[in-house]
Formats: structure tokens, sequence, C-alpha cells
């Protein structure tokens, strides 16, 4: 069972993986054109770290040993759905997600992904991009949330400081949380 807050915000997991060369892993949603980081929902008996590695597992087919843990977000990052995607049958309501962050580098080679693990995969194919990429490839109303824990981030993998911003980067994602 998932845990929602009495704001009405389901406490998830987002994955970001890094390759030896800082590349991010994006997973194409099975069935659909899109594309996100991995992520899920924190169950009731889990702390935000067990939840992400079952979810690791879950929907990449990696193992805690197959990563190293960079950083995590200090707070949680959230986010609202859209009214046309809240299932207003559906309880406790659900308007949004509130997620903590993790940055893991993938130790060794990508043969170890796998995207068959749980009975109803997430992904079907895979890609490495680079670093703010992911913030123009996810879903419109994800993407202020990605560019926060993207930049929260950043300081783990980038010392020396982040990759410039692309051209297409939007001024109100700073306004969200986003430096």
């Amino acid at each position: 069972m998932d845990l929602i807050d009495q704001e009405g915000f389901r406490a998830n997991v987002g994955i970001v993986i890094c390759a030896a060369d800082d590349t991010l892993l994006l997973g194409g949603r099975k069935g659909q054109p899109g594309w996100q980081f991995p992520q899920g929902g924190i169950q009731v008996d889990e702390t935000p770290e067990q939840a992400m590695y079952r979810e690791l597992w879950e929907e990449v087919g990696l193992r805690p040993d197959d990563v190293e843990l960079l950083a995590t977000t200090r707070e949680w990052l959230r986010y609202r759905l859209p009214e046309r995607y809240v299932r207003r049958h559906v309880r406790p309501l659900c308007i949004g997600q509130k997620q903590r962050w993790y940055l893991l580098r993938l130790l060794g080679d990508d043969s170890r992904l796998r995207l068959d693990r749980s009975e109803q995969p997430e992904f079907d194919r895979w890609r490495w991009v680079d670093y703010w990429r992911p913030v123009r490839e996810v879903i419109y109303f994800k993407r202020p949330v990605y560019a926060q824990a993207l930049t929260e981030l950043a300081p783990a993998l980038f010392p020396g400081g982040p990759p410039p911003r692309p051209d297409w980067w939007q001024d109100e994602w700073q306004a969200s949380g986003a430096p």
C-alpha cells in the first residue's frame, strides 16, 4: 500500500542513474512515447532508501551492489498532477507526488540493466542522455521537479559546477526552486 499524506501527496522516490561518462539513464514508458527516470511509490513498511532499492530492481533490474549512492535530495520535492490526471473516485485522494530523489552511479557496464524484472514492466527501452536532457524529455508537469532534483544533485557529480543549462531551459523552473 502506498503512502499518501493528509495533503494528498503520494510518497515516492525518483532514481537518477549515471554512467561513468556522467550521462543519465532514461527509461521509455512501456507502450508510450514518453521518457522518465525510474521512480515509484514508497510502501507503508518502507523507508525511502528501501523503496529506492526495490524500485531499482523492479524497473531496471539493478541490485545495490550494481550502483554507488552519490547523493539524495535534502527535502521532499513536490509536484501536483494536472486536474485531468487526478482520480477523484480513488481514496485516499492523490493530487500529486512528493519525492525523495537519489543519484546513483552505475558500477560496471549497462549489460546488467534488465527491464523485465516485474510482472508489469514500467519501461520497454532505455538510453543514455546528457545531464539536463531528462528535463525536456519528461511529461510537461514533471519538468520543474526534474529541474529542481537535477540542480540539487549536480554538485555530487560535478564538483566544479554543472554543465551549462541548454537554451530551452525555462525561467519558471527557477521560480519553482531550481536555482
